[in-house]
């Protein structure tokens, strides 16, 4: 398979953060061959990204889509009329072997085949929902499909493996998810800066405060899903009695952290779906 994957050409029509983590997190595994990877984009800033990359950069639309199998649509939501414009005028033959990945944000599998079929009779498509930590191969990726084939359920399944974890779920479940996922590392980012602050606040110096509040979620997020541990079950197993671990939780609780962290997914799924609504109407 990864003979396969070094020999596929894939696009990716947008070139923005979301691509950057897709396609530099393939890349650096070596998973993708640079050379076989198109990428529109329209500023210096993103062109220069991909070109250090050893990939082909590109103003033009169309050009990633004549030249790739594999097209990931990455631009916002809100653009995608205008970006499948400029792919093609009218229906063509060339592009009915080609597998259509998108990440749009509350664009549904039954949107993104209507639109789709004004360039492709039958469209294979797969709706995905990825994050950003795939550029560090550490990523999460759910998604689901409209007319795709077991090979290309396969072939997404394995690339998006390869820079973290992937699963097919249903189509109605994929917002709630990806407010998890999809957001949850927003709110990872802020605990970090916050233990941190806490570490500089009782004198550890900045850098290393970081360093070590950032590897404290590495090391608890690897001890869950490698012990196979309920969380609940390896907090206590830190907290000892009267100690300073539980003195710390307590306090933890006394600030609401636990309702504050639900109240964020819950935020973050209501406005999936709010714009889902918009988007869809």
């Amino acid at each position: 398979m990864e003979q396969y994957l070094k020999s596929i050409k894939v696009g990716f029509i947008g070139g923005g953060n979301m691509a950057s983590a897709i396609g530099a997190g393939l890349i650096h595994k070596g998973i993708l061959n640079p050379d076989n990877v198109w990428v529109s984009g329209r500023t210096d800033r993103t062109h220069s990204f991909w070109r250090e990359l050893g990939a082909h950069p590109t103003l033009k639309n169309n050009e990633v889509a004549n030249n790739c199998n594999i097209i990931f649509l990455t631009v916002k939501p809100h653009m995608l009329d205008d970006a499948l414009n400029t792919i093609v005028e009218k229906k063509a033959e060339k592009f009915e072997n080609k597998l259509f990945i998108s990440v749009l944000v509350g664009v549904s599998l039954e949107i993104l085949h209507t639109k789709l079929s004004a360039v492709v009779t039958s469209p294979r498509i797969i709706r995905s929902m990825p994050n950003t930590p795939m550029m560090v191969g550490e990523g999460i990726t759910v998604y689901c499909n409209k007319n795709a084939e077991p090979k290309d359920l396969e072939l997404v399944d394995t690339l998006f493996s390869y820079i973290g974890i992937s699963q097919s779920v249903p189509e109605n479940t994929i917002n709630a998810i990806g407010s998890l996922s999809g957001c949850g590392p927003a709110f990872a980012y802020l605990i970090i800066e916050s233990l941190a602050d806490g570490g500089v606040r009782m004198g550890v110096p900045r850098p290393i405060a970081t360093k070590f509040a950032a590897q404290v979620l590495v090391g608890a997020g690897k001890m869950v899903l490698e012990t196979g541990r309920h969380p609940g079950q390896l907090k206590d197993e830190v907290c000892s009695p009267g100690g300073n671990s539980i003195a710390g939780v307590h306090a933890m609780e006394k600030g609401g952290v636990r309702g504050s962290m639900m109240n964020a997914v819950e935020a973050a799924a209501n406005k999936a779906n709010e714009l889902a609504s918009q988007l869809n109407k």
